[in-house]
């Protein structure tokens, strides 16, 4: 079910020290990940300082996109729990005073999206 999931769009959790033992370069000094997803190519990690998105581009995967989103550029967010029929569940985060969410990711139903939008409360608030 992991693959699948992978090919709809669902992240699944990744280890922090996985995820800083892969792009490290991009951290900080003293900056830790604390919480981490996968998407098939994607991948976004949420440290202790901001939140960082790894959009993989093109046929072969080696141009990348890195975005760091400060915290305290995130205005607001949702969450969309996984119904009967429905197999994931959505997180959409907005940015600034922006009308349309500037991130909106999918998690398998094996994420507690509960505990995942209260690691952001506790970092937006």
């Amino acid at each position: 079910m992991g693959l699948f999931n992978k090919i709809l769009g669902n992240a699944s959790q990744v280890s922090g020290e996985k995820l800083e033992e892969k792009y490290g370069r991009l951290l900080m000094d003293e900056e830790q990940v604390e919480l981490g997803f996968e998407l098939l190519r994607d991948t976004f990690m949420f440290t202790n300082k901001r939140l960082i998105l790894i959009d993989v581009q093109g046929f072969t995967g080696s141009k990348r996109e890195y975005k760091s989103l400060p915290y305290k550029s995130i205005s607001r967010f949702s969450l969309e729990t996984a119904g009967t029929f429905d197999l994931d569940a959505e997180l959409k985060i907005w940015v600034s005073s922006e009308e349309t969410p500037s991130i909106s990711k999918k998690f398998n139903k094996s994420i507690d999206v509960y505990e995942v939008q209260k690691y952001l409360a506790g970092k937006v608030s």
